[in-house]
């Protein structure tokens, strides 16, 4: 009788698992809360017309500096021979209204994922271009930035750093007496990377 309790709790018991098992959801909602996301833009205004005559922009999450990257192995680790996200949550995008050239690579007018990859042996870095397309069809999040086809790249100079952001800041800087002549910076802690941007804007 003992033998027969025991078995008939057993079976109980795993009947509990196996259906706590079945009922656990394949798929999990994450996130909906405001994230911390900044954004980079340059308008160009026909005063003539007194109407806009195009823009870009750049909109990217802000992860925060950890004190593991001062560690220059560490860094290497994580980015030599890899495309970085560059940003934190949804995917770093940027588009643009009018024709124009990033570290001499032309860039269409369009909308773009981005990322940066550096090269195996560290010595390269560069903007990597990424259609929203084939992202949107595989269902891939920006964490899975290796897993997607990247379009087009364009070279990015390593600088020396002039601060330490302890987040991730991009912005654009331009003379007032050159509008097209622009320069991209990408600044996180130690890491400072930037790119002259050369912009195409109809008179």
């Amino acid at each position: 009788m003992k033998l027969n309790s025991m078995l008939t709790a057993a079976i109980a018991l795993l009947a509990a698992v196996v259906q706590g098992q079945q009922a656990k959801p394949t798929i999990v909602a994450e996130g909906g809360g405001v994230d911390d996301y900044a954004s980079a833009r340059v308008q160009y205004w026909d005063q003539k017309n007194d109407s806009a005559a195009g823009q870009f922009a750049l909109n990217y999450g802000r992860p925060v500096w950890k004190q593991a990257y001062e560690d220059p192995a560490k860094l290497d680790s994580i980015t030599n021979g890899k495309v970085w996200r560059m940003g934190s949550n949804f995917w770093t995008n940027f588009e643009t209204q009018v024709p124009l050239s990033i570290g001499g690579k032309a860039v269409p007018v369009g909308y773009y994922y981005l990322g940066v990859r550096r090269s195996a042996d560290g010595s390269r870095w560069s903007l990597a271009f990424i259609d929203p397309g084939d992202v949107r069809r595989a269902h891939l999040d920006a964490f899975q930035i290796q897993k997607a086809k990247v379009k087009f790249e364009a070279p990015l100079s390593l600088a020396k750093a002039e601060g330490k952001p302890e987040k991730l800041t991009i912005d654009f800087s331009y003379p007032k007496d050159d509008i097209n002549n622009v320069t991209l910076k990408i600044a996180w802690g130690n890491l400072e990377l930037k790119a002259p941007v050369r912009v195409k804007v109809a008179e």
